[in-house]
């Protein structure tokens, strides 16, 4: 089975059409990723100066951890959107917040385009928080965005986030945030299966 045939979770969108995720694979993946995380629209992501080596090495490190997942994200078929799962107790947040059984740390990046697509963001964060959800072992979601990026916290909110405290990290001043499930389907009307 290659990379392009892994897909683990796949949810329709009434509007947008079908949304899937499948592991990154590091190697057939980076020069697509450096693309996207490289790109002015992806400062945010922390890899804006990262040459493609360096992209290479942080997905195989990613790959290569017991605490860490990425996968890219397909719309329609098409690559669309990149989503890290972490575990905060061990990545990202290791000792920096009260952690709770089925805490689980997300990231995610929409492809940079010239051509926005009206709610195509809000249905690839709908489909991340409905993977993520999918798990019964989820209770929680974590993320830690950088508190000037404005447009992540109101999409964050519109899916059932809750701001929680301010974090000082190495690489940024992060806003603290969580989603049990039920802000989750109360905030979307999405129940994970």
């Amino acid at each position: 089975m290659t990379a392009t045939d892994a897909t683990v979770f796949t949810r329709t969108d009434e509007t947008l059409g079908t949304f899937a995720l499948r592991p990154v694979d590091p190697l057939t993946d980076a020069e697509l990723l450096h693309r996207w995380v490289t790109h002015p629209k992806s400062a945010f992501y922390l890899l804006q100066d990262a040459s493609l080596p360096e992209v290479e090495r942080e997905f195989m490190s990613i790959a290569a951890s017991p605490h860490h997942d990425a996968f890219l994200g397909l719309h329609n078929g098409s690559p669309a959107f990149l989503m890290e799962r972490y575990d905060p107790r061990h990545v990202e947040l290791a000792g920096l917040y009260p952690h709770q059984p089925g805490d689980v740390g997300m990231h995610f990046l929409c492809a940079p385009t010239e051509q926005p697509v009206h709610g195509f963001t809000r249905a690839v964060i709908t489909t991340v928080m409905a993977m993520l959800f999918a798990d019964p072992d989820t209770s929680r979601v974590v993320v830690e965005p950088d508190v000037r990026n404005t447009a992540v916290h109101a999409l964050n909110e519109a899916v059932g986030f809750r701001v929680d405290s301010t974090l000082t990290k190495p690489e940024k001043e992060a806003l603290l945030s969580f989603c049990t499930r039920e802000q989750f389907r109360t905030a979307t009307g999405v129940t994970p299966v």
